[in-house]
Parts: C-alpha cells; sequence; structure tokens
C-alpha cells in the first residue's frame, strides 16, 4: 500500500546561470511584461551549470518520499539514454518504479532552465512521451494500492486523462489532490467543475484561477473599499467559486504575495516565507506537494499545511535545482521555530461578507 502516486512529467533539466541576462519590461495600457534578454548573435559566458531530474511527477515523488511517504509514481520515459538514469534515481530515493512507463520510441522530457540574476527563470520545455501517456499505459488496479493520488500538470495527450482518473479515485475512495496547469483549465469550467466534485486539493495560481472563473482581479485604489489586511475581494469570489458545494480544499498561489485558501469555513492567508531567492523552479511542486503531505499527516489541518509548504517552497527557490532544497517535516518545524513573526492568518467565511 502507498501513502501517494504521483501522476505527471519527467524530465531532465540543464540549469544555466548568467549573470550577463539582461531583463526588460515592456509596458502596456493593460499589463507589464518582462523578457530574458541576450545580445543577438553573441557568444555569452556561464556563471554556473548543473543537470537534475525534474518534471511535476518526479519533482513531487522526490518531495513525498523525503518527507517519509511511501512513493511511487506514473511517469512516461523515452527510448533513450536519460530513461535508465530516472529510473535509478529513483529507485536510489526509495521511490517505486513499477508504474513507470518505458516508451519503444520517442524521447523523455528534456529542459533548459535559464536563470537570471533575480532568480527567476525562463524554460525551454521539450516535452518528448512526458506529452503522450494514454490510458492503456496505466494499471489502473496498481493505482487502488494508494491513499493518495497526486496528479501534477498533464500537457498534450497526457491531459486527456484528468477526468478519467478523477473519476477513478472517488469510485475507489482514493484521495485526489490537483495541480490541474493551464492546459487542462484551457478545457473550460463546465469540464473542470465535474473533475473539481472528485479532488479533495485543488492548487492553481491566480492567473489560471482567474481564466477558470472568468474573473478579473481588480488593482486596488484608494478610492475602492478593497481588503488591505486580509484578502482581495475578487479572490474570494474566485475562492468560493471554485469550492462551490464540494468537499474540495481550493488554494490559489499568488507569487511573492502570498497563498490563500478556503475550505468552505474559514479563508486563510500565508505570507511568502523568507528566503534569499537562488532559482525558482520547482517552488510550485515543492508547496503543493508539501501541502497535501501535511495534509495527511496533521489530519486536514489546512492553517499547519500552509505553513510547511511556505517553508519547503521556500527552501527549494534558496538552491540551484527543483530538488536540492527539499526538507523533512522535522527541518521545517525548526524553520517555523525560527522564523516566530511568520503567521498564517484565518478568519471565517461569514467576515468577508
Amino acid at each position: 500500500m502507498f501513502d501517494v502516486i504521483t501522476i505527471g512529467s519527467a524530465t531532465l533539466d540543464v540549469f544555466i546561470e548568467s549573470d550577463s541576462a539582461n531583463i526588460v519590461s515592456v509596458s502596456s495600457k493593460d499589463k507589464r511584461s518582462d523578457f530574458m534578454s541576450f545580445p543577438y548573435g553573441s557568444k555569452m559566458e556561464i556563471d554556473d551549470f548543473s543537470r537534475s531530474l525534474g518534471g511535476g511527477g518526479i519533482n513531487t515523488a522526490m518531495n513525498f518520499s523525503h518527507l517519509g511517504f511511501k512513493t511511487s509514481t506514473v511517469v512516461k520515459l523515452g527510448h533513450d539514454e536519460i530513461s535508465p538514469v530516472i529510473c535509478d534515481r529513483l529507485a536510489q530515493a526509495g521511490i517505486d518504479t513499477s508504474n513507470t512507463v518505458k516508451s519503444k520510441e520517442g524521447l523523455t522530457g528534456f529542459s533548459i532552465i535559464l536563470v537570471s540574476f533575480q532568480g527567476d527563470r525562463t524554460v525551454l520545455a521539450h516535452r518528448g512521451v512526458n506529452s503522450l501517456i494514454k490510458e492503456k499505459d496505466i494499471d489502473f488496479n496498481r493505482l487502488k494500492e494508494t491513499k493518495w493520488l497526486y496528479v501534477a500538470p498533464l500537457a498534450g495527450e497526457s491531459n486527456k486523462l484528468l477526468d478519467k482518473l478523477a473519476a477513478f479515485c472517488a469510485q475507489n475512495n482514493i484521495k485526489l489532490s490537483i495541480n490541474a496547469g493551464t492546459t487542462a483549465i484551457k478545457k473550460g469550467e463546465k469540464y473542470f467543475s465535474k473533475i473539481i466534485e472528485t479532488a479533495d486539493i485543488l492548487v492553481l495560481n491566480k492567473e489560471e484561477a482567474s481564466l477558470l472563473t472568468k474573473t478579473h482581479v481588480r488593482p486596488d485604489t484608494k478610492n475602492e473599499k478593497y481588503s488591505k489586511n486580509f484578502i482581495h475581494p475578487d479572490v474570494v469570489h474566485m475562492l468560493r467559486a471554485l469550492r462551490g458545494e464540494n468537499k474540495v480544499n481550493v488554494i490559489i498561489t499568488d507569487g511573492k504575495a502570498g497563498v490563500y485558501a478556503y475550505n468552505g469555513k474559514h479563508f486563510y492567508k500565508a505570507p511568502e516565507f523568507p528566503a534569499v531567492v537562488r532559482s525558482t523552479l520547482g517552488a510550485g511542486d515543492a508547496f503543493s506537494s508539501t501541502f497535501t503531505a501535511a495534509m495527511e499527516k496533521y489530519n486536514m489541518d489546512i492553517k499547519k499545511a500552509l505553513e510547511c509548504a511556505s517553508v519547503n517552497a521556500a527552501a527549494v527557490v534558496e538552491v540551484f535545482g527543483a530538488q536540492e532544497g527539499f526538507l523533512t517535516f522535522d527541518e521545517i518545524e525548526k524553520k517555523l521555530k525560527a522564523e516566530p513573526g511568520f503567521k498564517v492568518e484565518m478568519v471565517p467565511d461569514s467576515a468577508l461578507g
């Protein structure tokens, strides 16, 4: 029996850090966009370089295992030299590989991550066979042997599995945590609402939540009575709309502004945990998987889960790589005690009108 089985992508990530990268900001009437740029036609020096395993399926499996959960993962690997390397690394981390799919053709996912001097990154991603996980690739009888199924963002053809996985969890009393990603959300509210009905945890960023609920988060102004001390009313609307009449615990991440959560009874707000940012890659995977693990460990205590997830995500961004900064629960507790000013706020639903 597994504590959790993850499903998602597997990649070989190559990190390239260059202080020569320029950050160019372009503004229009409605938005501002930032771009990482290099002089065209030039040869640039690299300040740091490393390789590691990545992808949502792998990153979260590694984190669950590090947190002490008996873990397996469903990922699809290509017919290449990277495939056995990934299997060996998973086995070394104590992760069951019996659900790993090995394709007879195609390439394993591959990413080049360009890291700026600010710690943010641009990812050049080749999905490979990650986008080709099919229903026939999965042994659903094996999936019955788990308490939780954690679904990382699925791309391409693989995304067609999401509704089937959700229905399977409902039929077999398996807890479901989803970090869906934009591809699934673009299928629309009608498609996604059926999935939310079965989920226990749903994690989205603010842009994804806005897209799914068709809600534009208006800017704060001095003339409008938006909440400065808790949660913006448009975010409150998104949380309520996503929760609906379902059992799902809804989490909306908002970058440096922190994280919001709603369980039908209380709203929660967690600030960003203090960290010196080196690379933001993997922070989302670390947050959502740690939140899920903590919900299981602490009897679905959202406040505690937000604390743990915020700490572990902060630890990941302080190092170069998506998995190198993972903490154990004991290490997370030590970090929390060292930062007594870090607090997760909570108010009842009725308090926000």
